[in-house]
């Protein structure tokens, strides 16, 4: 069997795995970014400061974050079933103690059961495709995921806000715990650990920690995941708040101008999803080579937007802020890469301890550049007083591409894949007639 085997040719039941996984993640998608649309009626509701609304959205981070570790030590051991069961009845019962919440506190529980339970969305689509799929697919596959996920953040903007005004945020989150719990059902209905005729590869349980022993002993684990925190962390920082203020408060740009260049962040960031995992998998037939090369374009484009004055054209930025889009995408392939390099039996626990560093990076890149910018953003007069935002984005995104240049290219693009690495790329199953 090569390392190119497809372990389920023609089986019908892998599109369906994946077209309901996906669903599966859209809900993701859409919770995390829900609660600033309801924030008035919430504020009006219960009588919230922003304080506490911040608390809100921060507490289904942390319920994100909490589920990693433990998710991918659940995933290798009993399965992505089992897990999936254990995570739909979190993320159930988090949206109806939203939805129902009297108080501060009732929510902030089902905010932060939510996190934990939709926290593993994504990593249970991507086990299941590294499971059902060629190797030379997961890439493509598994940015496509993530591409038609962010549909989840555009229904948590004007479909959540006018089902709001129609039925009030309560029976709005009710209706997504009952949606949510539906696409659970049938996708624990329709989902199998591994094809027909496989077997499923778990780790020893003498041990459960071994694998994440292996893996944190492992370079190529921390520059990857250090890649991720800046690449996809400096990117949610720039699209959920600081380019924005740039934009209206450095270059002066109306609100709807500004809104413009968003979407031109978040479109580039859509649209290099697949390509970038189609080039991967299929053209340059390299992990490493689309990371370092698409790092190398995102420090040059950050670094020149320091150069930009108020009188910038309108074609400069939103091709700009396309480009930075586009390039953040490739983190996504990341996950092949390091799902590639380590073995078939701890590869959920590779995939999710660095989907950790995504999270964390999003969180801290943002408050760090919250910190440098020190003052009152509205103070600022000046283009270059923002040039603080793309230095630091800069600079970060150069030291990771530079310690990933340190990190081997994935065995299934070497010569040594025609010779005895096959075991380490087909993913989490072996087939026993094959031995």
């Amino acid at each position: 069997m090569g390392p190119f085997h497809d372990p389920a040719p023609h089986n019908i039941r892998r599109w369906v795995i994946f077209c309901i996984g996906t669903l599966n993640f859209i809900m993701s998608m859409f919770c995390r970014v829900s609660v600033a649309v309801i924030a008035p009626s919430l504020t009006k509701d219960l009588n919230l400061d922003p304080t506490q609304l911040g608390d809100l959205s921060a507490s289904f981070f942390y319920g994100f974050a909490l589920c990693q570790l433990p998710l991918g030590l659940a995933i290798d051991r009993v399965g992505t079933r089992i897990s999936s069961v254990f995570l739909g009845c979190a993320t159930l019962t988090g949206g109806i103690i939203f939805a129902l919440g009297s108080s501060y506190e009732h929510l902030l529980l089902g905010r932060f059961l939510l996190g934990l339970g939709l926290g593993g969305n994504l990593m249970i689509i991507l086990v299941l495709l590294s499971v059902w799929f060629p190797v030379d697919r997961f890439a493509s596959l598994g940015a496509t995921v993530v591409a038609i996920g962010v549909i989840g953040n555009l229904f948590a903007a004007t479909p959540l806000a006018l089902m709001s005004e129609l039925v009030g945020w309560r029976s709005s989150f009710l209706v997504f715990s009952l949606v949510d719990a539906i696409i659970i059902c049938l996708f624990v209905l329709v989902m199998r650990d591994h094809p027909p005729g496989h077997t499923a590869i778990v780790g020893s349980k003498k041990g459960l920690l071994d694998g994440f022993k292996r893996l944190f002993s492992m370079y190529a684990y921390w520059a990857i995941s250090f890649g991720n925190f800046v690449r996809y962390g400096y990117f949610v920082a720039l699209q959920g708040l600081w380019a924005t203020q740039f934009l209206i408060y450095g270059l002066r740009l109306p609100q709807r101008a500004a809104a413009d260049a968003l979407l031109f962040l978040g479109v580039g960031y859509m649209f290099g999803l697949p390509f970038f995992g189609y080039l991967s998998d299929k053209v340059l037939k390299s992990r490493k080579k689309v990371v370092i090369s698409t790092f190398f374009f995102s420090v040059i484009l950050t670094f020149s937007v320091c150069f930009w004055h108020q009188q910038v054209r309108t074609w400069v930025i939103l091709s700009t802020f396309f480009g930075m889009g586009m390039l953040a995408a490739p983190g996504q392939i990341s996950y092949a890469h390091i799902k590639e390099l380590v073995p078939i039996n701890i590869s959920a626990q590779a995939m999710t301890a660095m989907n950790l560093f995504n999270i964390l990076g999003a969180a801290l890149i943002t408050q760090i550049l919250g910190i440098l910018a020190g003052g009152k953003i509205t103070e600022f007069r000046n283009v270059s007083d923002f040039n603080f935002i793309w230095l630091v984005g800069g600079l970060l995104l150069a030291i990771a591409m530079t310690l990933y240049c340190f990190v081997p290219e994935s065995p299934i693009f070497g010569s040594k894949s025609k010779r005895g690495h096959t075991a380490l790329v087909t993913g989490p199953c072996s087939d026993k007639s094959d031995d």
